[in-house]
């Protein structure tokens, strides 16, 4: 687990907040006074509770000497998060925008260490529904190790947003002489998946119920920054990681065969893919390959490291499905190739548009 920076001790003094004691936002809210100070203390501060954040300055400050510690450069990213609906099987969106910062800082091999959190919330959302999503976010930061530490709130009229839009930003240090990048895979290199692929995507459609499916599957929705830590532990050379989000471990691939001008090939049969999610998508004539996945990595590793990360991740609980599903190759540069289970072969091209709406 990533750890987390402490920049002084808890204040013996720290003030009484504010409380909401009406069921649903109002514009008030978001009118910069007491209704808003009791609705960001009542909701937010509450449960985001930590030394840094409990000023509520307008930044977040931070020791350089003490970040430097842990690395020789900082990483910063930041994503919206506009799922719908906003709780799902497997999580909400709360969930996802704290996982889903956290695995951008760590596939680029950061401890991810503080995160921002910027609501827009629609007028007439119910109170009672922001607390279960900000408790979710508190409860996904402490698992990953990280502190929630600024933000902002504001409320829009009804209908100007889909009840709730998620705004996070991240920042981590980066291991000295640590570097991973899509352009650094080499032919030989070994191509690897921590486990079954299109859990996300196949939720989120399924929970929309517009297909009246009673197939239960469940969001794969995770931090995945201990197991990357453990992956680098275990292969050294590692060359590419990557979370495999919208456009599903396709577009990684493709990503990669681009960027490294190199082809790919990967085995269908290789591939982990749910018996659920396969019948899913043959119900709905989609590729599971392109469904998104918010808790699935791709790796890119060294054909010599390949047995030793392989083990590493399946001691891992978020990485006992792992499997090597293909390797990079010198022909076809910028190509991706799957072997099928019927001998032949297609070309697996990144995806050209939005293969499922409002996935994360």
């Amino acid at each position: 687990m990533s750890p987390v920076v402490k920049l002084k001790k808890p204040s013996a003094n720290r003030r009484r907040l504010g409380k909401v004691n009406v069921p649903k936002v109002t514009l008030a809210h978001g009118g910069g006074g007491k209704a808003m100070r009791d609705l960001i203390d009542d909701v937010f501060v509450s449960v985001f509770d930590n030394d840094t954040l409990a000023p509520l300055e307008d930044q977040a400050r931070f020791e350089l000497a003490n970040l430097a510690q842990l690395g020789d450069r900082l990483a910063f990213t930041t994503d919206s998060y506009v799922v719908h609906p906003l709780e799902f099987p497997g999580g909400d969106i709360g969930k996802i925008a704290v996982c889903g910062t956290v695995n951008d800082l760590a596939v680029g091999g950061a401890k991810p260490l503080y995160l921002s959190c910027s609501v827009i919330i629609e007028e007439g959302v119910e109170v009672e529904t922001l607390r279960k999503i900000a408790a979710s976010m508190a409860k996904a930061a402490r698992q990953a190790g990280v502190e929630i530490v600024t933000g902002d709130t504001k409320v829009v009229d009804k209908g100007a947003c889909d009840k709730l839009f998620i705004n996070t930003a991240g920042i981590g240090m980066i291991r000295e002489g640590l570097t991973l990048g899509a352009d650094l895979a080499q032919p030989g290199d070994a191509i690897l998946v921590n486990g079954l692929l299109g859990d996300h995507g196949a939720t989120i459609l399924n929970a929309r119920g517009d297909m009246a499916l009673s197939t239960p599957i469940e969001s794969d929705c995770a931090s995945l920054n201990d197991l990357i830590d453990e992956m680098i532990e275990a292969a050294p050379n590692l060359r590419f990681i990557r979370d495999a989000t919208r456009g599903g471990v396709a577009t990684v691939l493709n990503e990669i065969a681009l960027a490294s001008d190199v082809g790919i090939e990967i085995i269908e049969n290789q591939v982990p893919i749910r018996e659920e999610v396969k019948g899913f998508c043959e119900i709905l004539g989609l590729d599971p390959l392109y469904l998104a996945n918010e808790g699935k990595l791709v790796c890119v590793v060294p054909q010599a490291e390949a047995d030793a990360i392989l083990r590493a991740m399946h001691a891992h609980p978020l990485g006992e499905g792992s499997a090597a599903i293909g390797h990079v190759i010198e022909n076809r540069p910028g190509r991706v190739v799957m072997q099928t289970v019927f001998g032949g072969q297609r070309i697996v091209d990144m995806l050209v548009g939005e293969q499922l709406p409002r996935i994360c």
